[in-house]
């Protein structure tokens, strides 16, 4: 959300210390930005929360809200660990020179080789979804004469307060091994049996974009319930629990998210009320280390006036670098970088440029009065802009920057058309 500290005096939106409308000068429109100095102080907030109620943990940033190299070599001097959920997210961390250790790799249906490259690199953990993964990956460690870590997850049946694309902890999921039925027993039979697998722990995640703290508590409490069970039969106690992610944030002025000291001190107490030897936790957070920090610059172009209905304002981008609001209806707020210190003149469809009628960015948007050139700032697109961006219409991805303490960084260059044509083949 924007405050006073973000406008300079000429009534221009600053990010990060850089004037919003030199950058889009500078490196063209559409443009993603990224405050740096946003995304440390969210992971120092989660790692300083966990501090103050005395648990072991980790956080591990979920790197599909945003996978370039350039992030991952921020989350490694944060000293933090990633989860990466494909071959392509793996390949760019390693080739950003993070840390294999430090990598938990996801996914419902790895592939053989996807799994060949995990053991290969040495991740630090798999995330087992199913039995399917089970007999391929411990094919691999047997010819490979290989070891690793490895965590079952877990649909332990609870349901998040989301969009219905969004829940992942249920009982009806494509995720996990189910609880309810005994899958979940059965494959913690048989990795507990495989001799070069080791079961780090068990691992849930309940939904995206959550606000309230009500399922996380309930997962922790689950949690443990089941680890108890399993304790019983297996006399297995496990190193980690990890409950997943899914913290929300304020994309409107509706949306009210937890903290980190929110989130975490209620689990804590469930976890401590619940349990005399609490594991280590591991939480998964993506959207909310990087989506407040995250600004996509546009230039306005043409304007469409219909008597007695709200006007259409179209900017130079659209789905191709946001679908999630024609995806999931997702609400996002924006403001004219130009001309923050204008008064509210109208309220306007902002209108994508792709050959779409659903193209619509955002569907009432206050705005000062608009002139074609002006540059329209959307906020919090920092998750799944980049990382869901596509060529559709043919359409090059735009160009990512960080910016950090006054100084501007291209990490992501701007496809060209030639990019576009770069893997198509006469007939």
């Amino acid at each position: 959300m924007i405050t006073d500290d973000l406008t300079s005096d000429n009534g221009h939106l600053m990010i990060g210390g850089v004037d919003s409308v030199d950058l889009a000068k500078k490196y063209g429109t559409p443009l993603y930005v990224f405050d740096v100095s946003q995304i440390r102080n969210q992971i120092r907030k989660f790692k300083s929360a966990f501090e103050e109620v005395g648990l072991k943990y980790q956080v591990s940033y979920a790197s599909k809200a945003f996978a370039v190299k350039a992030i991952y070599q921020v989350m490694k001097q944060e000293d933090v660990h990633i989860d990466v959920v494909s071959g392509g997210e793996l390949h760019t961390a390693l080739a950003a020179g993070f840390p294999s250790e430090k990598i938990s790799f996801h996914g419902n249906n790895k592939t053989f080789d996807e799994l060949v490259m995990a053991v290969q690199n040495h991740v630090g953990v798999i995330m087992l979804d199913n039995f399917h993964e089970i007999e391929l990956l411990s094919r691999i460690l047997n010819t490979d004469h290989e070891k690793i870590n490895v965590m079952l997850r877990l649909t332990p049946g609870i349901s998040a307060h989301t969009h219905k694309y969004d829940q992942t902890g249920q009982t009806d999921s494509k995720f996990g091994f189910d609880v309810e039925s005994g899958q979940a027993k059965e494959a913690m039979k048989q990795v507990l049996d495989d001799p070069n697998m080791n079961l780090l722990g068990i691992h849930a995640h309940i939904g995206s974009q959550i606000f309230g703290t009500q399922g996380f508590v309930m997962l922790a409490k689950k949690m443990i319930a089941i680890s108890k069970d399993l304790q019983k039969e297996f006399n297995y106690w496990p190193e980690v629990i990890n409950l997943g992610g899914g913290f929300g944030i304020s994309y409107n002025a509706d949306d009210d998210p937890i903290t980190a000291n929110e989130f975490i001190k209620q689990i804590a107490d469930e976890l401590k009320q619940n349990c005399d030897d609490v594991p280590e936790i591991w939480i998964e957070p993506g959207r909310s280390i990087v989506g407040p920090a995250g600004y996509t610059l546009y230039e306005i172009g043409s304007r469409k006036d219909i008597p007695n209905l709200t006007p259409y304002v179209s900017v130079d981008g659209g789905m191709g670098d946001n679908i999630r609001p024609a995806l999931y209806q997702a609400k996002y707020e924006a403001v004219v970088a130009n001309k923050m210190d204008q008064s509210i003149v109208e309220t306007a469809h902002i209108a994508g440029k792709y050959c779409e009628s659903g193209d619509i960015m955002i569907d009432q948007q206050p705005l000062p009065k608009t002139d074609p050139g002006d540059i329209l700032a959307v906020l919090d697109t920092g998750a799944y802009g980049y990382s869901m961006a596509m060529n559709y219409n043919r359409n090059p991805r735009p160009a990512v920057v960080f910016v950090e303490d006054g100084q501007d960084k291209l990490v992501v260059k701007r496809e060209t058309y030639q990019d576009l044509t770069s893997l198509d083949l006469d007939y």
